[in-house]
C-alpha cells in the first residue's frame, strides 16, 4: 500500500503528478462547489418534472404545469391581429383628413407606414425618405405630381412611366442630343434656369444671356414648366425657382438635364401591395414632410 504524499505548507495530498518540480496538489472540492451542483441538479429534474422537456417520438412530455410557449405566442399573434383590425378598418373607412386630424391612429399609421416603406419605397428614397439622385426627397414638401392625399395616393397606385395603364406621363427632352436646340441657346437657358434658383446669380452670366435663355425658355420649356417656371403638377413639371432638385441644381447638373433629357420612373404598386396599405403609405410620406408631434 502506497504512503500518500503530503504538502509541508498546506497538509494536502499530493496526485503523484510533477512539472519541472512543481507537485499538483490533491484538494478536496470546496462546499459551496458541491452546495451548487446539488441544487443545479435538483432544479434540472423539477423542471423536467413542471415544464415540457422530454421529446417522446411525435410528441413531449407536458409537464405538470401544462405551459405551453407556442400557444401564447399563438395567442399574442391573435390578440394583436384582432387589434389591428380595429384600426385597419378605420383606416380604410375614413377619409385622409379624419385620420390625419385623429393622434392615436397616426400614431398607428407611422408604425405600419415605417415598415411598410422600408420594405417596398426605401430601395429607391433612401431608408430616411431623402432620396437621391433621381430619386425624390419625400421629406421637404416639393412634389413633382401634387402633395395633396389624393394625388399621391395616385401616383402610389398608378407609377409614373410604369406599365399601368393609367400611369402619370412624363419626360424631359433630350434638347442638345436630340439635336432640338443649339449649344449657343442650351449655355443660354441653362444660365437663365440656374439664375431663377440663385438669385444674383455668381457674375458668370451676363445680363444679354439672361435675356436669351428667358426667351429660349418662354419658346421651348415655358408650356410644361409654366411662363413663371413653378413647374405644373399635372404634368409632373418641376418648380425651377426653388431650391428642391431631382438631380441636382448646379450648372453642369441643369446642362446635362437639358442635353440629355429625363424620364424617370417609379413602379405602380397597386398589384403588390392592398389599398389599405397604400393609404397608410401615403399618410406616412405625408407626416414626413410634418413637424414631430
Amino acid at each position: 500500500m502506497g504512503v500518500i504524499e503530503r504538502d509541508p505548507y498546506t497538509g494536502h495530498g499530493t496526485t503523484g503528478h510533477e512539472w519541472n518540480g512543481i507537485k499538483e496538489l490533491n484538494t478536496t472540492v470546496p462546499w459551496p462547489i458541491w452546495a451548487f451542483l446539488i441544487c443545479s441538479v435538483a432544479f434540472a429534474v423539477l423542471w423536467w418534472i413542471l415544464m415540457p422537456a422530454w421529446p417522446l417520438g411525435t410528441t413531449y412530455t407536458k409537464g405538470l404545469l401544462g405551459n405551453d410557449v407556442r400557444k401564447d405566442v399563438a395567442a399574442h399573434l391573435r390578440a394583436a391581429a384582432e387589434e389591428r383590425s380595429v384600426w385597419m378598418r378605420r383606416i380604410e373607412k375614413e377619409d385622409f383628413a379624419a385620420i390625419q386630424a385623429d393622434p392615436a391612429l397616426m400614431k398607428n399609421v407611422r408604425e405600419a407606414g415605417h415598415a411598410l416603406f422600408g420594405d417596398n419605397c426605401a430601395a429607391c428614397h433612401g431608408i430616411g425618405a431623402t432620396g437621391g439622385p433621381g430619386f425624390p426627397n419625400l421629406t421637404d414638401r416639393a412634389w413633382l405630381w401634387g402633395g395633396t392625399p389624393d394625388a399621391v395616393f395616385q401616383t402610389i397606385r398608378v407609377g409614373v412611366n410604369s406599365e399601368h395603364p393609367d400611369s402619370r406621363s412624363s419626360q424631359m427632352p433630350a434638347w442638345g442630343r436630340d439635336k432640338m436646340l443649339k449649344d449657343s441657346a442650351i449655355n443660354d437657358v441653362v444660365a437663365y434656369v440656374y439664375s431663377l434658383s440663385h438669385p444674383g446669380g455668381d457674375g458668370k452670366s451676363s445680363a444679354a444671356q439672361l435675356a436669351a435663355g428667358q426667351k429660349v425658355f418662354a419658346d421651348n420649356c415655358a408650356a410644361c414648366h409654366g411662363a413663371d417656371a413653378k413647374g405644373k403638377t399635372e404634368v409632373g413639371a418641376p418648380n425651377l425657382t426653388d431650391s428642391f432638385w431631382l438631380y441636382g441644381g448646379g450648372e453642369a447638373s441643369i446642362y446635362n438635364t437639358v442635353y440629355n433629357g429625363r424620364q424617370g420612373h417609379m413602379p405602380t404598386w397597386e398589384s403588390r401591395i392592398s389599398k389599405t396599405d397604400r393609404k397608410i403609405l401615403t399618410l406616412y410620406v405625408l407626416d414626413l414632410g410634418r413637424a414631430p408631434p
